[in-house]
C-alpha cells in the first residue's frame, strides 16, 4: 500500500476534528506501525507567524490501540510578559480513567473526562518545536516540547492511560483553531480573523522502518472560502495560512 494510502478521506477527517471552532484540519499518518502502535511519536510544528495574543490552538490528534477516545499534543500563542514572547505548551487525555500526579496537569478535558496539562516558556516564533509524546512503561505517557535549535526539552505533563490501553495508532488528524469562537461567533467573524501561518512538520517515530508524512490541510466549518486560506507543502511538512493581519478576532 502506497504511504498517501493512509490519509483519512475529508468526510472522515471531519468527522473527527473540533467542531466548536472549525477552521483548518489535516490528517498524518506512519507507515510500518505494530500491531500493538507505537511507543512514540513526535510532531514538528513551527508558528511561523500569527500575533502575539490568546486565541490559536495548533495541534494533532493521536489515538491509542484498544482506546477509542483521542490525546491532543500542541501549541498556542500567548500575549508577551516582560517584553519576550511566551508559547503555551498543552499535552491532553480525552480518554475516560485517565490519571496524573503532574504538578503541570489537571484531571479533566474541555468539561469532559480526561486529564489536561500545559505549561508555559519564552519561545520563539518561527522556530520548530517538536512535540514529543513517549511512553516510559506502566502505561505513563509523557509530553515534552523540544527545541530545535537549542536542544532544550520542555516539559508539558504526563497521564497514565486505563487498563487495556497501548502504544499510538499510525493516523489520525491535526488541526487549527481559533477557540475565543467557542463563546459564540460574534458578527462577522469570519472578516475578523488573526492572521497566522504555521508549519506542521511530518510525524516521526523512533520505531525503525516507519515513515510519517502530514497531509495537506483542509479548511472547514462555516468560515470556508472566507478566511484567505492556503495550503502547501514545504521541505519537511506542509504550511497553512489563513486570517487577516491587523485583525484582533
Amino acid at each position: 500500500m502506497k504511504l498517501s494510502d493512509y490519509f483519512l478521506p475529508a468526510p472522515l477527517l471531519l468527522s473527527i476534528l473540533p467542531t466548536a471552532q472549525a477552521l483548518v484540519g489535516s490528517s498524518w499518518s506512519i507507515s510500518n506501525v505494530p500491531s500493538t502502535g507505537l511507543t512514540d511519536i513526535t510532531f514538528p510544528i513551527t508558528i511561523v507567524e500569527a500575533d502575539h495574543i490568546s486565541g490559536y490552538y495548533f495541534a494533532q490528534q493521536f489515538n491509542f490501540v484498544g482506546l477509542s477516545d483521542v490525546g491532543y499534543t500542541g501549541i498556542q500563542p500567548r500575549p508577551n510578559k516582560g517584553g519576550k514572547a511566551v508559547l503555551h505548551g498543552v499535552f491532553s487525555s480525552f480518554v475516560p480513567g485517565s490519571t496524573t500526579s503532574d504538578a503541570n496537569c489537571r484531571s479533566g478535558a474541555d468539561g469532559g473526562a480526561g486529564v489536561s496539562c500545559s505549561f508555559e516558556w519564552n519561545g520563539v516564533y518561527g522556530r520548530k518545536y517538536d512535540f514529543e509524546v513517549k511512553t516510559t512503561g506502566n502505561r505513563l505517557w509523557v509530553g515534552t516540547a523540544v527545541d530545535t535549535v537549542t536542544g532544550q526539552r520542555i516539559h508539558i505533563g504526563s497521564y497514565t492511560l486505563p487498563a487495556g490501553s497501548q502504544g499510538i495508532r499510525n493516523s489520525q488528524a491535526g488541526f487549527v483553531e481559533w477557540y475565543p469562537w467557542n463563546g459564540g461567533e460574534p458578527p462577522n467573524h469570519c472578516a475578523r480573523l488573526p492572521y497566522q501561518k504555521t508549519i506542521f512538520g511530518n510525524p516521526t517515530t523512533t520505531h525503525a522502518g516507519s515513515v510519517g508524512q502530514q497531509g495537506l490541510s483542509y479548511e472547514y466549518g462555516d468560515c470556508v472560502g472566507q478566511v484567505a486560506f492556503h495550503t502547501e507543502r514545504v521541505t519537511g511538512g506542509v504550511e497553512n495560512n489563513c486570517g487577516f493581519r491587523g485583525q484582533s478576532g
